[in-house]
Parts: structure tokens; sequence; C-alpha cells
């Protein structure tokens, strides 16, 4: 069992929502579609789902043409971020309700809605109505409403935008539980990188309906093809300098800060002008190792979240985001060093495609 895009686009009123993308998405996996607003993500979804049918293209199930199969003639089951339940139903009916369309026998209906519910560890609340549940189990009683009818395709848009820190972390770690247990192919959309590698499977990277790069997730976080995957797996997003590599060093920037380029990524690509990027936790306020490399930075702003300080400043015209673990007091207007330990530099070529990935990724 297997999800196919061929060629997929989708264009409405001579504007391109989705350009040609091709994705294989196989049994029993997760999937993230990762990006931010606009970037294509529901769109490539209700295509996924048969809510609309593409311009040009083709898509597979199993190997069948499913094109121009509608929504309910598919094992497609979606959620959504505003969960939607029914008010006054209980769990139990809540969760029952697809089958009951579906004119499933009474002893069918229990026990699929039973062993769904246990499942999703809503076995308690089976008498409940939903208004009595927690965000969380609110959510949960939609999601067990979209797995109990069997469906061989799950899509989850941004599930878990509308709940609070607590509630998201919690069903972070349980939805990767669930899918295993479901055996379904999962497609969960989503703005955050950080809910991408919490998730695992895979990630497709998704910028202005381009599906940029698709692969393991730990692989694309680690070995981005090209900037713009680079910048849309990093939060906050990933900073950049140019840079220029001759007669065996690397000097970015104004030229104040270089770096060897004897052995490593760096030796082995041609000299000539890159694109530097990093990660903003890989800025550090203190020098940690002999061939780290200072950048003079004058600092816009800092935020204080409680564990972590976000740096906003400026090197060489270039607007860069820090990220520090600790509480860092400073002011805006001040003068600053940020260091950065080579090993976590990506070069990009002129075209934007990776020419050299972070040592300490190839390391990983």
């Amino acid at each position: 069992m297997a999800l196919a895009l061929e060629g997929v686009t989708r264009v409405v009123r001579g504007r391109t929502h989705v350009h040609p993308t091709d994705l294989v998405l196989g049994k029993g996996t997760m999937n993230v579609l990762l990006g931010p607003t606009l970037s294509g993500k529901t769109s490539l979804m209700r295509l996924m789902a048969g809510l609309d049918r593409p311009t040009r293209g083709r898509i597979l199930w199993d190997g069948a043409e499913v094109t121009g199969v509608p929504v309910q003639r598919r094992r497609v089951a979606m959620v959504y971020q505003q969960f939607i339940n029914y008010p006054t139903l209980s769990v139990y009916e809540n969760i029952a309700s697809p089958l009951r369309l579906l004119g499933r026998s009474k002893a069918e209906i229990d026990r699929a809605t039973r062993e769904t519910a246990e499942m999703l560890r809503l076995t308690p609340m089976l008498d409940r109505k939903p208004l009595e549940l927690s965000g969380g189990q609110q959510q949960r009683c939609a999601l067990a409403r979209a797995l109990v009818k069997g469906a061989g395709l799950v899509l989850l848009d941004e599930p878990l935008a509308n709940l609070d820190y607590k509630l998201r972390e919690e069903l972070r770690v349980e939805i990767p539980r669930i899918f295993e247990a479901s055996g379904a192919i999962f497609v969960y959309a989503t703005t955050e990188p950080e809910e991408a590698l919490l998730l695992g499977g895979n990630t497709a990277t998704l910028w202005e309906g381009r599906v940029t790069q698709f692969g393991p997730t730990a692989h694309v976080y680690r070995r981005p093809c090209d900037a713009t995957t680079a910048r849309v797996f990093s939060d906050p997003p990933m900073n950049f300098v140019a840079c220029r590599k001759e007669r065996g060093r690397v000097s970015f920037g104004a030229g104040a800060a270089t770096a060897t380029a004897a052995a490593g990524p760096f030796a082995a690509i041609p000299d000539g002008r890159y694109l530097a990027g990093f990660r903003p936790n890989h800025l550090d306020l203190v020098r940690r190792s002999g061939d780290a490399l200072g950048f003079d930075c004058a600092l816009t702003a800092s935020e204080i979240t409680g564990s972590e300080t976000f740096l906003h400043a400026r090197h060489d015209g270039e607007a860069w985001v820090g990220l520090l673990k600790g509480v860092h007091e400073l002011g805006a207007g001040a003068a600053v060093t940020l260091w950065l330990d080579p090993a976590h530099v990506y070069l990009f070529d002129a075209g934007g495609r990776l020419a050299a990935p972070a040592a300490y990724a190839m390391a990983a």
C-alpha cells in the first residue's frame, strides 16, 4: 500500500498553489510536510485526499490511479487544527459515528469503537461529552473518529496548533505511538521544525508551493540540499553570510573571520564565492575553541524566554539571530562578538545548492 504523486500540480485562477511534485509515501510511514504558512502544505494534502483535483499529473493509491476519485470513495481520514466533535454526543458516539454512516453492524461498531478508544487512551471518558474533556482529550477524540474507520491514509493538518504548550507536548509524544499502532500512512503538516524532528519518519520541506527536499527527517535536517531547505528547517531561520574560498582558507563577511580549508568538507570544494549558513543555536558569546570564528556584531534586540535568550544582531549588513542557553541581559545597541565553530558551517553555491555540509552533520 502506497500513495504516489506523479508530476502533480495545482493552479487556481492562474496562480500556482502546487508546483510539479513527485512523492511516494510508503505503507506504515510517518510523513511530515514542513513549511511556513502559505507554502502549500494544505493544498498538497487536499490533493492527496481527493478534495481537489490536480491541474496536471496523477495520483496513485496502491498502484491504481485515483486522480478523479472523490474523497468519499477513498480510504482517507483528515484531522484539522480546529478539532471538530459533535458536542451533543458522547465520546463513544462521536467515535462510532463514521461506522454508523458506513452501515456497519452493531457488534463491529462496538468492537472498533472500544479498540480505537483504548489506543487513544479514551476508554475512561467514553460516556462523557466532548466539552467535558480537556483540549488534548478533545483532539484525541477527533483523531479517534478519523482512525476508527480503518483509513489507509490519515492527514493531520497542524492538529496541535490551537493547543497550549503542555497539551502539544503530550500529543507530540502520543502521535508516533498511535501511528505505529494503526499501520496507516500518516501525513502531518506543521510550521515547526522542532515538531518534525520529534515526530521523526520522513519530512518534505515546502517553500512557495514547491517540495524542496524529501527524505528521512534527520537526514533532511543535517544535509539540506539547498539554502531554501536549510532556511525552512531551522527555527529561528538559518543565518547567512557571504564567504570566499581561496588558497586553502575560507574568509567570511568582510574577511575578519577566516577558517582553514585544508581538511574536512571545505577541502573538497573549488575556490570561489559561496554563501555560508549556520543555525542560530550554534552562535555563542564565548569562544569555545581555538579555531572558532569571531564576528563583531551590533545587537538590535534581545528576548529572554526563561531558559533561553534570543539575540538579534547585524553583521556586514545581514540580520542574524542567536539562540543561547540561559539568561543574557544585553541592551539594544551593544557591540558584541559572536563566536561560531567552523564545524557548524554549511556552504552553498551561487545557485543556493549545498556545496559542503557542516562537518558536525557528517559525523552525526
